[in-house]
């Protein structure tokens, strides 16, 4: 079992900011609140579709998806809370929507702006740390193709790329350069460890690289500074990418040299599993380290994904501890203070 020695690993944690959205940022978190307090989400707001998207139209709110989950994987409820935060209705105008969806909207309603409602609704969650959206302006997605197609709409890339069959060239935001919320900014100064990822390379991570302030932020920050690669690539957004592209799109997006570290899997995939996920395009991501080092950037192989109901995943627990040993092994800054490495020790698991 791995374990922390002579160190807390909650009151004494480091402080880590994410940056991203989707499932796979919500997943992360659910590992990193076991060894940390100080944790500062910071979500994109891009998102136009589901839900989401319907509440967004509705109420002229942000989208609170993306939000919710993270809310909810930072969460320390009840377990019935818990099951209404998750549950979805399945009748009537509102089927499919989320019960979170719809608390957070109200708190919306009831708050002087939306970043005061996702504070509130931490409260009421009494989460571990905390979830910044990274703009509270209404901001939409448009995307533009190889080919000179484009489209707007977060909802609608995935189908335009399907029809177009080629790459997508740049994403940008509408209107362009919203400003970051000053709360993520401060997170991402302060920050011990900067995590980007894992998730969707356009429709998550890049949107938020895109917000005014946020890549000034990282550059001037001195943290640890990790981009989590996803395991596979991505049907209907990233087909046929390595690692290198995914890294040299971003800092087409951002800047050369935003982090110098990616964390990438080394747990094998089964083969059915990489035979299903080769009929819709996707394979699992190839790690080009030449290409890698040539852009800056030190590929980290640890073992970090596993197979849930035949989709292949990060492993929620295994990434946190990977990453945390990646500070303590990198990093001589702990929880604001200086300590030697070796006062901060994480055993892996054989």
């Amino acid at each position: 079992m791995e374990r922390l020695r002579g160190l807390s690993p909650k009151a004494r944690g480091p402080r880590i900011a994410v940056i991203g959205g989707g499932h796979g940022l919500s997943n992360m978190l659910r590992g990193l609140k076991r060894y940390t307090e100080n944790i500062s989400a910071i979500v994109t707001v891009a998102d136009d579709g589901g839900g989401s998207g319907m509440l967004r139209q509705d109420l002229g709110m942000p989208p609170p998806g993306d939000i919710r989950n993270c809310l909810e994987a930072l969460a320390n409820t009840e377990p019935l809370m818990s099951e209404l935060m998750h549950y979805r209705f399945t009748e009537g105008s509102l089927a499919g929507q989320s019960f979170g969806n719809l608390f957070l909207a109200a708190l919306n309603g009831i708050s002087p702006s939306f970043d005061t409602a996702v504070r509130r609704m931490s409260e009421v969650l009494a989460i571990t740390g905390r979830v910044l959206p990274v703009t509270t302006a209404d901001v939409q997605l448009e995307a533009e193709f190889e080919n000179g197609a484009s489209v707007v709409g977060e909802s609608k890339i995935f189908y335009c790329k399907k029809k177009e069959d080629c790459r997508i060239t740049k994403v940008h935001l509408i209107p362009e350069h919203p400003k970051a919320l000053p709360e993520a900014m401060d997170a991402i100064r302060e920050a011990d460890l900067l995590i980007l990822g894992p998730g969707s390379l356009y429709t998550s991570i890049i949107p938020n690289l895109l917000v005014d302030g946020i890549v000034e932020a990282i550059q001037s920050s001195q943290a640890l500074k990790v981009y989590v690669a996803n395991v596979m690539t991505q049907e209907g957004e990233t087909e046929g990418y390595t690692a290198s592209d995914h890294i040299a799109a971003i800092f087409q997006h951002s800047a050369p040299g935003l982090f110098d570290l990616c964390l990438t899997n080394s747990s094998p995939i089964p083969r059915d599993v990489a035979a299903r996920y080769a009929q819709e395009g996707a394979e699992p991501l190839r790690y080009d380290a030449g290409r890698c080092a040539a852009l800056g950037v030190e590929l980290v192989s640890r073992p970090i994904a596993t197979v849930e109901n035949g989709y292949v995943r990060h492993h929620s627990e295994n990434l946190a501890r990977e990453l945390i040993l990646l500070h303590a092994e990198r990093s001589v800054r702990i929880a604001g203070e200086d300590f030697r490495k070796d006062s901060y020790r994480l055993e892996r698991k054989q």
